[in-house]
């Protein structure tokens, strides 16, 4: 079956993972519904650069921690559209600290966009999804899904919470020709990533190079960055027939940071 002519909504896709999925969608024809923050003028170049693709690409600015905003959204989107067929649920914030330092208000948000933003964007999709008899739900978690790091507790936390939740909906989902899976990446040279690097230095004690080496890449046996290219043909796999039986996992994009 090919995916060109469906429309997929990808939330934080102004930039980095997001950005790269989106691409990689609209490469394949599949309409996109870009969201996140960022420099108005750089978002609609992006926006005109997916729509050179040869497909529809739109802009919503939808605060993901706000539930009745992303209600808004998903309504906007199905009447522009008229159907919703992929949901890849991407927006997210970081924060480092120790746990006894870490602000709450910073939990808080972490936990309303790395997580519960997933919750409310399925919620409002899985109805249109059924109704069509096909859709697909893919939940970009983390190596910190699987594993724990030190001074990123609520990060951790919400990511491991996002393949609890992705396990939930496929088994909910799972009679509806609708899949939901969780990908994994481990580090990826994103700007959330980039803006990392001066943090953990601090919270650590280490040069900025150390971190890259020594506490980046030390997990990644590959010694690799992940790609956004990579993620992106990795989502795609989930959106296709191939992958029709995967549902309610998680893929490892991670250089064998989580095999050790």
């Amino acid at each position: 079956m090919s995916l060109a002519g469906k429309t997929a909504l990808i939330t934080g896709s102004t930039s980095g993972i997001g950005l790269g999925i989106a691409h990689g969608f609209a490469q394949a024809g599949i309409n996109v519904v870009m969201n996140g923050f960022g420099d108005p003028q750089d978002i609609e170049q992006e926006r005109a650069a997916l729509e050179a693709r040869g497909v529809r690409a739109i802009y919503d600015g939808t605060d993901m921690s706000q539930p009745d905003a992303i209600a808004g959204m998903m309504e906007r989107v199905a009447a522009e559209f008229g159907r919703l067929d992929i949901v890849v649920n991407n927006a997210g914030i970081q924060h480092v600290s120790p746990v006894e330092e870490f602000p709450r208000e910073k939990w808080d948000a972490i936990m309303a966009i790395n997580l519960s933003s997933a919750f409310h964007t399925s919620r409002a999709a899985i109805p249109a999804m059924k109704a069509a008899g096909w859709g697909r739900i893919i939940n970009i978690a983390s190596a910190h899904g699987l594993v724990a790091s030190p001074f990123k507790s609520a990060y951790v936390a919400a990511k491991h919470g996002m393949l609890g939740l992705t396990k939930t909906l496929a088994l909910e989902v799972a009679q509806d020709n609708i899949t939901c899976n969780a990908i994994c990446p481990g580090y990826v040279y994103t700007p959330l990533v980039e803006k990392q690097i001066p943090d953990t230095a601090k919270a650590r004690g280490l040069s900025e190079e150390q971190v890259i080496n020594d506490v980046l890449l030390a997990a990644q046996w590959t010694k690799k960055f992940v790609t956004v290219e990579q993620l992106a043909g990795t989502a795609l796999f989930l959106c296709s027939d191939h992958a029709e039986n995967i549902t309610g996992t998680s893929i490892a994009v991670d250089g064998g940071w989580t095999a050790a």
